[in-house]
């Protein structure tokens, strides 16, 4: 599937207004994800799990982050390009200014505090205490208002019934999906997500995923060093998916 916007934006629209839009998206009994009590603030003892992504590395044309998202997850193309499910898509910006275009990903930024949570009338999207936001399947109604407070466009709803699933990433026609950072693998431990691997193992090295509570992280350390910059900073929410680079 085509998984790159070909609108051009502004770098000052894409910060400040709203995301390019994306397009639409789907439970299996299996992996049920509990519900947590209070997220993992900054400074925290807790991990608050983020990723990191600079612009300047993330090659123009490449899609290697996509692809691995959704092999990784089960999502895979219904021939309907404006309506196929998309956890991550690759995003071209455009510096008004200077003419200089780059492009990116964007994903769910997992925010510290989701306007995707704050709507769900019966909690399925909830956030977790390490601050990865999710939807439990088994109580989502597929009233999508998540899908219309999320201002980064970056939730679907699943229109069909699905079969070959992933047992780690159960999807269900009826319900809304996004990124889960996933989930699957920080539990057990691997310690990054299929979009990071796969930039690394392309030579891009564009992700970093990590603890942004831990001082000693990576993620941190770039983070303290070179900063970071969230879209849609004008909302308040702490985004767990930081840019460096727009």
């Amino acid at each position: 599937m085509s998984n790159e916007s070909s609108a051009k934006l502004s770098r000052r629209q894409f910060i400040t207004g709203a995301a390019a839009a994306v397009a639409g998206l789907t439970v299996a009994p299996g992996v049920f994800l509990l519900k947590p009590a209070d997220a993992a603030s900054p400074n925290s003892d807790k991990p608050r799990w983020g990723l990191l992504i600079d612009t300047s590395k993330c090659a123009d044309g490449c899609t290697a982050c996509v692809r691995a998202c959704h092999e990784e997850n089960g999502v895979r193309s219904l021939g309907r390009p404006k309506t196929d499910a998309q956890w991550i898509r690759k995003v071209n910006l455009t510096d008004q200014a200077s003419g200089h275009e780059h492009s990116l990903p964007v994903m769910c930024q997992h925010c510290e505090h989701p306007p995707c949570v704050d709507v769900c009338p019966t909690k399925a999207s909830f956030i977790r205490p390490d601050g990865i936001v999710l939807v439990d399947k088994h109580t989502c109604i597929g009233c999508r208002y998540c899908m219309m407070a999320c201002p980064y466009k970056a939730r679907s709803f699943i229109h069909e019934p699905l079969t070959d699933q992933k047992p780690h990433a159960p999807r269900g026609k009826g319900t809304v999906e996004s990124c889960t950072l996933c989930v699957h693998k920080v539990d057990r431990g691997d310690g990054t997500t299929a979009c990071a691997e796969a930039c690394n193992r392309d030579g891009h090295g564009a992700m970093v995923f990590g603890d942004l509570n831990d001082p000693d992280s990576e993620i941190s350390q770039r983070l303290k060093q070179y900063g970071s910059t969230a879209i849609r900073a004008d909302l308040r929410l702490n985004p767990g998916v930081r840019y460096q680079g727009i």
